[in-house]
C-alpha cells in the first residue's frame, strides 16, 4: 500500500467517514461498510484529505484542463483539490452543479465556468456508477471531454452486468477511472490491523456477492 493510500484510510477511519456495520445502499444492496465523505467536514480534516487526492493525481500522472465536482460531495472535494493544486502552481478552472435548475440570476445548473477540454471529475465514491453516468453525460452534452474520474473509494461492485462499475464507465465512455483506495485495499488493511480483523469475513462475503 502506498503512503497516501494508508494516510487516506487512517484519515477516513479517524473521521468516521468509513464505518463498519449493516447499511442499506442507494442501490438497495446490504453492505457491511459505508463511506460518507461529508463527515470530513466535521473536524478539520479537509487539508489532509486534499493532500491525499493531490498525491493520487501525481501518482497517476494524469493531465486535464479543468475540474468538475458533482453535487453534493464533489462540490467540496473539487474545491479543496483545486485549492491544493493552486498551491503547487497548477491552476485549473473549477465547476460544479446544482441539482435544481436556477431560473433567475445566472440561471442553469452549472456554477463556475462550463467544463471544456479534458475534464477531471472528482467525487467521493463509486458504487453502481449511476450518479457518475449522469455527470459524465452532462459534461459530454457541453461538448467537453469527461476524460478522468478520481474518487476516494472504488467499491469494486458490479454495475448493470458482470463488469464493475469502473469497467463499465471506462468501456462505455472511453475514460479513465482512478481511486485512492478500493475494497481490496480496505480488506488488506483490515486483515493486517487487529482493530478491524473482526470485519474481514463480512467484507470478503460482500466482495464475493457483489464484486466484479
Amino acid at each position: 500500500m502506498k503512503d497516501f493510500q494508508n494516510k487516506f484510510l487512517e484519515l477516513a477511519l479517524d473521521a468516521e467517514v468509513l464505518a463498519f456495520g449493516d447499511f442499506t445502499l442507494k442501490s438497495g444492496r446490504q453492505s457491511p461498510y459505508f463511506f460518507n465523505a461529508a463527515k470530513m467536514l466535521n473536524g478539520g480534516y479537509l487539508y489532509k484529505l486534499a493532500e491525499c487526492y493531490y498525491e493520487a493525481i501525481k501518482d497517476s500522472d494524469i493531465s486535464f484542463d479543468c475540474i468538475y465536482g458533482p453535487a453534493y460531495k464533489g462540490i467540496f472535494l473539487g474545491s479543496i483539490v483545486s485549492m491544493i493544486l493552486s498551491e503547487h502552481g497548477e491552476n485549473y478552472p473549477l465547476a460544479f452543479n446544482r441539482k435544481e435548475v436556477k431560473d433567475h440570476g445566472e440561471g442553469g445548473t452549472i456554477i463556475g465556468k462550463d467544463p471544456e477540454g479534458d475534464v477531471l471529475l472528482i467525487d467521493d465514491v463509486i458504487s453502481a456508477g449511476t450518479a457518475a453516468k449522469e455527470s459524465i453525460e452532462m459534461i459530454a452534452s457541453l461538448n467537453a471531454n469527461p476524460k478522468i474520474m478520481l474518487v476516494g473509494l472504488d467499491r469494486q461492485e458490479k454495475g448493470n452486468g458482470d463488469m464493475s462499475a469502473k469497467q463499465e464507465l471506462e468501456s462505455k465512455y472511453d475514460m479513465q477511472v482512478i481511486s485512492i483506495i478500493d475494497l481490496d485495499t480496505l480488506i488488506s488493511y483490515s486483515e493486517s490491523n487487529s482493530s478491524y480483523e473482526k470485519y474481514v469475513e463480512k467484507l470478503h462475503a460482500y466482495r464475493s456477492q457483489w464484486g466484479a
